[in-house]
C-alpha cells in the first residue's frame, strides 16, 4: 500500500516538474479545454501537447474526454490534495525554523531598546549633573 502510494505522490510530483505542465493545470483549473487550446500560449505541436497531457493524465491529475476527433481535458484535483498533505507535514519543519527566528530576533530588539533607554537615562543624569 505504502509502496502504491508513493509511486502515485511520485509521478504527481514528476508532473509538477515542469513549468509547462503546472501552466496547464493552472488553464484547467479554469475550464475544460482541448488539446490544441492548452498547446497555444505554448506555441507547440499537437503532439507535444498530448505528451505533456500525458504524463499528467498518469499522475491522474487530468482527465481526458473524446468527442468525435477532439479531446477535452479537465482538472482532477484529488491527487494536489495527496501532495498538499505531504508536503504540510515538512511545512512544521519551517514553521519551528521561523518561530525560533522570530523569538531570536525579538529578543535581540528588546535588548537594543533595553539598551538606547539606558544611553538615554545616563545622558540625562549627566547634563543634570554638570
Amino acid at each position: 500500500m505504502i509502496e502504491r502510494r508513493s509511486a502515485s505522490l511520485d509521478r504527481v510530483f514528476h508532473a509538477l516538474a515542469d513549468p509547462t505542465r503546472r501552466a496547464m493545470l493552472r488553464r484547467l483549473a479554469k475550464s475544460e479545454q482541448n488539446i490544441g487550446e492548452l498547446a497555444a500560449p505554448f506555441k507547440m505541436t499537437f503532439a507535444a501537447a498530448s505528451k505533456h497531457v500525458k504524463v499528467l493524465e498518469r499522475a491522474r491529475l487530468v482527465r481526458r474526454r473524446i468527442a468525435g476527433r477532439s479531446h477535452f481535458c479537465r482538472l482532477a484535483p484529488a491527487p494536489l490534495a495527496a501532495a498538499d498533505q505531504w508536503l504540510r507535514f515538512y511545512a512544521r519543519f519551517w514553521t519551528d525554523q521561523l518561530d525560533a527566528l522570530d523569538a531570536v530576533l525579538r529578543a535581540e530588539d528588546a535588548e537594543a531598546a533595553i539598551s538606547v533607554g539606558k544611553k538615554v537615562i545616563s545622558i540625562g543624569k549627566t547634563k543634570s549633573n554638570s
